[in-house]
């Protein structure tokens, strides 16, 4: 194995994971496209330019801007992955305290999104087993193979006797060193000499059948005829050394250093009952602060994914019916403060349209929706009208003087369906001028303030046409789209004594051009506006004018809201918006149609 070769800290090659010659995981490849990003509680999901590279998550408006830089990024070393528990297109990301939250177009790209950031999260280093192996310990290496370790004193640097101690441990050290190098040389020669002696003994046993007894070179007398020993070894030590004095200096060595290491310990334990009372005041205080971030770090997330997805309308919200039913209200009553400021505005501009004979509105017409608009027509005629008495079970919700306002509860799927019906007495004006100015698009901004924006998809005849509207978001509820069919009909009188009678039906349809998108929720709705003319005679010869008229307004209202949300709060919305609205629009009717001639 080379030198340069990169091992992991178990000394295996077999963990080490397959990298390029730049240096990255093979098999992480860039990724871009198109995710869903959630932007704020306004906007809610929009679509966006995401690109994958060098371990870094950018997003753009569009693909035509990515020359123009990104608009965020996000470094994946320490990012957190979290594959959404019940919408399977949804990921989340986190880096400390920023999250994104992403939606890809289906499951299957939200989990090829999942692998590729992994990739790139495990390539920077961080988050992985192997990346840990990646990054030894040369501290660990070294300390290994080192006879002391460098930090084995610096602990006690603040300690005099305890260093007074250990510097005397050294001085013993080398002392020891020396009388083991001493007592090694005399082991060694009495290795030698007893070899020297095995080999004359071998000699003595080949001469035995002689009855001389045999001698060293040296005179030494070894063995006699018998076999038995004569005399000891005198001459095994080695020449120069004096076993038995150093055998005493080692022992009073030994002693020395055990002594020390007694005195060290003592000091060790008194220093150790100081600095245990001291980590324990430390750690005491890491408690305390850690308590206090961990309160602050929860208050700080609340506070800044509050908005996000998970709180919006659902039966998985995390925000529960009374904060929903508070944070509705709180913005419908930043509405109504920005409509009264535009309100003065409005009135100044004064729209003009023609308005089309009267025998345009009766006809059926022959668009391909003739059939089912006047099926709906005959429906609000002889359901709408009918008294709220009875088996219908509709309950008086308002009373407002001339305005009453009536519900039926009604829930399918645990989703509140309630119709609504209202009944409103107006002087002055004529229902025909009551159907036209809410039926024509164009005074439609002056009166409806929760419409965001709208357009005529197609016009089907001059009383007849398909709208689109989105209507303004109010959080945590989803933001809602409409497409229906608006149709005005002057109804014919059976007798003469009938008074006249307008109405205005809208009814949801589908249509090519206003597909639904995953950016709003489609609500469905079937209404009608029924306004009925009632004049009282003039005294004398006197002409009709506006005192002399009033309208007779019956509202009726059945709207599915597509997607679900607390039941107290739908009804306690209805209960308030609902009346506002008759006579916000009532008095808006009342101010266009003052001084002009009456519109039968």
């Amino acid at each position: 194995m080379s030198d340069n070769q990169s091992w992991n800290s178990s000394g295996s090659e077999e963990d080490v994971e397959p990298r390029d010659e730049s240096g990255h995981l093979i098999g992480i490849v860039d990724l871009s496209g198109v995710l869903s990003k959630w932007t704020n509680y306004i906007h809610g999901w929009q679509d966006r330019w995401v690109v994958l590279k060098n371990n870094t998550l950018s997003y753009y408006k569009s693909q035509d801007e990515t020359e123009y830089g990104c608009r965020g990024s996000l470094c994946l070393s320490k990012a957190v992955i979290t594959p959404h528990e019940f919408d399977e297109c949804r990921l989340d990301i986190t880096v400390n305290d920023s999250v994104w939250y992403l939606r890809a177009a289906d499951p299957e790209h939200r989990h090829q999104w999942i692998d590729s950031v992994e990739l790139h999260r495990a390539d920077s280093g961080y988050g992985s087993e192997s990346s840990l192996r990646r990054h030894g310990s040369m501290l660990s290496l070294t300390s290994a193979t080192s006879g002391f370790s460098a930090t084995s004193t610096s602990s006690f640097k603040k300690g005099h006797s305890l260093k007074e101690k250990l510097a005397e441990m050294e001085t013993f050290r080398d002392i020891l060193c020396r009388q083991v190098d001493t007592l090694q040389k005399y082991f060694d020669g009495c290795s030698d000499a007893v070899s020297k002696d095995e080999l004359q003994r071998d000699k003595i046993v080949e001469d035995d059948e002689d009855d001389f007894p045999n001698t060293r070179t040296d005179g030494e007398f070894l063995h006699n005829n018998n076999g038995s020993k004569e005399k000891l070894f005198q001459a095994l030590s080695p020449k120069g050394i004096d076993f038995k004095g150093e055998a005493i200096t080692f022992k009073a060595t030994t002693a020395g250093i055990l002594a020390t290491l007694s005195h060290c310990i003592d000091l060790m334990v008194k220093r150790e009952d100081s600095w245990q009372k001291r980590l324990d005041k430390e750690m005491e205080k890491r408690r305390r602060i850690e308590e206090g971030y961990k309160s602050a770090l929860n208050e700080l997330k609340i506070k800044s994914h509050f908005g996000g997805p998970d709180y919006e309308e659902g039966p998985n919200s995390l925000i529960n019916e009374d904060e929903f039913f508070d944070a509705v209200e709180a913005a419908l009553d930043r509405q109504d403060k920005i409509e009264e400021q535009s309100h003065t505005e409005k009135t100044r501009m004064q729209r003009s349209s023609p308005v089309p004979p009267g025998d345009v509105y009766s006809t059926i017409g022959t668009h391909r929706f003739a059939n089912k608009v006047e099926e709906m027509v005959q429906n609000h005629m002889t359901y709408s009208l009918q008294d709220v008495g009875g088996d219908a079970n509709w309950q008086l919700v308002v009373e407002e003087g001339e305005m009453k306002v009536y519900r039926r509860e009604v829930e399918e799927n645990g989703i509140v369906l309630d119709p609504l019906k209202a009944t409103h007495s107006v002087k002055g004006v004529t229902g025909h001028e009551v159907c036209h100015y809410f039926w024509d698009t164009a005074y439609r901004n002056d009166w409806e303030t929760t419409i965001e924006n709208f357009n005529v998809v197609e016009n089907l005849s001059e009383n007849a046409a398909i709208v689109y509207q989105t209507h303004k978001r109010v959080w945590p509820a989803s933001q809602r789209d409409v497409l229906y069919l608006s149709a005005m009909r002057k109804i014919m009188a059976n007798n003469e004594n009938d008074p006249d009678t307008w109405l205005v039906c809208n009814f949801s349809v589908d249509h090519d051009d206003a597909q639904p998108s995953n950016k709003c929720v489609r609500a469905k709705i079937n209404i009608g506006m029924i306004c009925q003319t009632l004049v009282s005679p003039p005294e004398g010869d006197k002409e009709i004018s506006r005192d002399n008229i009033m309208c007779k307004i019956t509202y009726v209202a059945n709207v599915n809201p597509g997607g679900w949300a607390p039941a107290s709060v739908l009804r306690a919305v209805a209960k308030r918006e609902y009346p506002k609205f008759l006579k916000r629009f009532t008095s808006y009717v009342q101010e266009k149609t003052a001084g002009k001639p009456i519109l039968f």
